[in-house]
């Protein structure tokens, strides 16, 4: 195996350095660069909301094995996870007993003062809010069903409860950059550093394993063509749970093609030490892929960071903030 790809900086080999937990397929929003649209008309998509059970076996095992090695547990769905009834029960149960931080990605919609006061009373790490805009018009067409003006009203009542209190929670906001709205990312920066968020992500826009049409983002394809095929980060550095209950290897799978088993036959650790992720490893190392393998046509290696790499992932902004920010203030 290249050692250059392998278990290097924080991806160890005896667990995840994140675990991503998909906790319900269904979302209020339809937004165009997401694959919940097509996703919601397939034979595949069940309105599936994950066991909080599963969610107390993920949190146990994370703080027996993941102890110092799991950077963060990662609430985020194919879908909008502040649906699931029992969202807010199953993040403090994490933050209470995972013993590594625990963070929240949401669109932002379904906040109210009181559910906001929830989250932040749980004492949950980070929370990123997707937003994609900082126009209205531009919402709309981005973030179909939404609006920002009650989404911007949230993250700014948001934050001026964290101003105002001894909460410890990192706030960050989003946004995918695509056609709709590249003129408008300088501007949305700016505007939510000045309002106080802790920062900004500017996300590269992906294909979500290639279930959308080339033609909605061409320029990923064309620059795959000009530069030679490199392993993919995500076999050494995630597993995802989702709301069905199965064990993925990919985060960006939205139709059980990356699904390895159920979480209920197997624990996280066992999987991530078995013959089937090393063998996985081995393909992307070798870029050797059989036919019917998801990573074979997936174009979106090419937008995965790895900890050598000068470009940053998102796992690393993540770590900035949660433990640099977070031990300048204990």
């Amino acid at each position: 195996m290249n050692k250059e790809y392998g278990f290097t900086g924080r991806l160890s080999e005896e667990f995840p350095s994140q675990v991503m937990l998909d906790i319900t397929e269904v979302c209020n929003l339809a937004c165009v660069h997401c694959t919940h649209p097509v996703f919601k008309q397939s034979d595949y998509y069940a309105k599936a909301m994950l066991d909080p059970e599963l969610n107390t076996k993920m949190v146990k095992e994370v703080s027996k094995y993941g102890r110092n090695i799991t950077k963060y547990i990662r609430y985020t769905s194919n879908g909008e996870p502040l649906v699931h009834p029992k969202s807010y029960e199953m993040i403090n149960y994490a933050v209470d007993h995972s013993d590594t931080k625990v963070t929240l990605t949401t669109n932002g919609t379904l906040l109210n003062e009181k559910k906001m006061l929830r989250l932040l009373n749980s004492g949950l790490h980070m929370i990123d809010i997707s937003i994609d805009a900082i126009k209205p018009e531009t919402y709309a067409k981005v973030r179909v069903n939404g609006d920002l003006n009650k989404t911007q009203s949230n993250v700014l009542k948001l934050i001026n409860l964290i101003q105002k209190s001894t909460y410890k929670t990192q706030l960050i906001v989003s946004f995918v950059e695509q056609k709709l709205n590249v003129d408008e990312s300088d501007e949305f920066r700016d505007y939510w550093i000045n309002q106080g968020v802790k920062d900004v992500v500017i996300r590269k826009l992906h294909t979500n394993s290639g279930s959308l049409s080339s033609s909605f983002h061409p320029e990923i394809y064309k620059k795959n063509q000009k530069i030679e095929r490199r392993p993919c980060l995500y076999p050494w550095e995630r597993v995802v749970i989702t709301a069905k209950g199965h064990l993925n290897y990919c985060p960006t799978d939205w139709f059980g093609q990356a699904t390895i088993c159920h979480y209920n036959e197997t624990t996280i650790r066992d999987v991530w030490k078995s013959n089937f992720y090393n063998k996985l490893r081995n393909k992307h190392v070798c870029n050797k892929y059989n036919e019917k393998d998801l990573c074979k046509n997936c174009p979106d290696w090419s937008n995965t960071s790895w900890p050598f790499d000068k470009e940053k992932s998102y796992a690393d902004l993540v770590e900035k903030v949660l433990y640099e920010q977070l031990s300048q203030r204990d």
